[in-house]
């Protein structure tokens, strides 16, 4: 073979070559995916609920009341849009997950109602990828007590019980957590909501953190943040039974902003609770109890004067899941107790309470819960205005909620 032919036949491996390379690379070209652009409302999710209820049903005693429970118990009151919420929620990216929930049907006074009032703002900003220790920043309701954390989209009882919610008026306030879960008790906590089993959502199995101490829309009234700590965790067991314990406590000082002309006393005190907590799923049948002790402000009668004073109470609540189909019965039964003050009431005004409870929630479809509940109400709750006020009475109430 001559040079000239050598030449020809390397010139031809050469272009063959690049003309391979040239193709594969079309074909890889042509192989990889168009990457699609997510907006950022792409990652954005509404949800929401509403309840309407109505009180007044064999009503014995029109006196008996309960601010911190439901505005429209007793005199001058009907139906009521007790609430109207809209939740925006979604991972923004794999570290910053957004919640946002305002209410359209809160009362701002005895005579306005439906007034637009921010409930949640908060961020979760993960540390790892399986989101098993993140820290939450904003409003958001504070780790104390089962039933506080649980929505009242979720729970049985119309009302929470006294003992627990009177540490925390609207479950929230402006705070800085940490929360730990493993991966797996994580999605244990989303089932426990999404199967219907009444659970109170994931607030992790440990929680730790500061918040102001005066309650969600409330500025803070002094230099001081409270400190609250949280364990908890779900057992499930081979037959698929889930029972939870947990134990909490915070410590802080508190300020009561409302009071009388001439009561003497204060205005910031302490307030520390510790509280325990079990509860078994109903699955069929459920048990919720819990009890906290601690010490906080509280209207004295005879020395017309707010003092520290010891407080406890609290609540047990039997259930039962009925399944109808694609239709959900819970009947139940509950009794609470309570003796102490209400911080955010009026001269932290004093309260003896025992309510006992026989209710019906029923859910013919995902969309719609009506709850029927018989309550027999034994209530002291006295400050400098009324120095002796003891109701007591009986009431059947109603519910509807819509989900949306």
């Amino acid at each position: 073979m001559n040079v000239k032919n050598l030449l020809s036949a390397a010139l031809g491996i050469m272009i063959s070559t690049s003309a391979m390379a040239q193709t594969d690379s079309t074909k890889a070209i042509e192989k990889k995916p168009e990457e699609k652009k997510i907006n950022w409302y792409d990652k954005i999710q509404i949800r929401g609920y509403s309840q309407i209820r109505y009180n007044r049903l064999l009503e014995t005693n029109s006196d008996l009341g309960c601010e911190q429970c439901d505005k429209s118990w007793g005199n001058n009151n009907a139906l009521f849009l007790r609430r109207g919420r809209l939740i925006l929620f979604g991972q923004l990216n794999e570290h910053v997950y957004m919640y946002i929930q305002p209410d359209f049907a809160s009362s701002a006074s005895a005579t306005s109602l439906h007034f637009f009032q921010l409930r949640d703002a908060y961020f979760d900003i993960s540390v790892d990828k399986k989101k098993e220790f993140r820290f939450r920043i904003g409003q958001s309701k504070i780790p104390y007590g089962f039933e506080n954390l649980q929505s009242s989209q979720n729970r049985l009882s119309l009302d929470r019980n006294d003992a627990f919610n009177s540490a925390l008026s609207n479950e929230r306030d402006l705070a800085a957590l940490f929360y730990w879960a493993p991966e797996k008790t994580r999605k244990l906590f989303s089932e426990l909501v999404s199967k219907g089993l009444k659970g109170s959502g994931d607030y992790g199995v440990f929680a730790f953190g500061l918040f102001n101490g005066q309650t969600a829309n409330k500025p803070e009234a002094n230099n001081n943040l409270h400190i609250v700590s949280r364990l908890t965790y779900p057992f499930q067991f081979k037959n698929g039974q889930i029972f939870e314990a947990g134990v909490q406590a915070y410590s802080g000082k508190t300020v009561v902003t409302s009071i009388t002309k001439g009561v003497k006393g204060g205005p910031e005190f302490d307030d520390q609770r510790v509280g325990g907590s079990i509860i078994l799923y109903p699955q069929p049948f459920g048990f919720q109890m819990e009890y906290t002790v601690g010490k906080g402000p509280e209207y004295d009668v005879a020395s017309n004067s707010i003092m520290t004073k010891n407080l406890e109470g609290g609540y047990a609540l039997l259930n039962y899941k009925i399944d109808l189909g694609k239709q959900l019965l819970f009947p139940f039964v509950k009794g609470q107790y309570y003796q102490g003050g209400k911080k955010h009431e009026l001269d932290a005004r004093r309260y003896v309470v025992h309510d006992y409870e026989i209710g019906l929630e029923w859910q013919p479809f995902k969309q719609l819960e009506i709850v029927a509940m018989y309550t027999i109400s034994d209530r002291v709750y006295e400050d400098a205005v009324k120095t002796s006020n003891h109701q007591v009475g009986n009431l059947l109430r109603l519910q509807v909620q819509i989900n949306y």
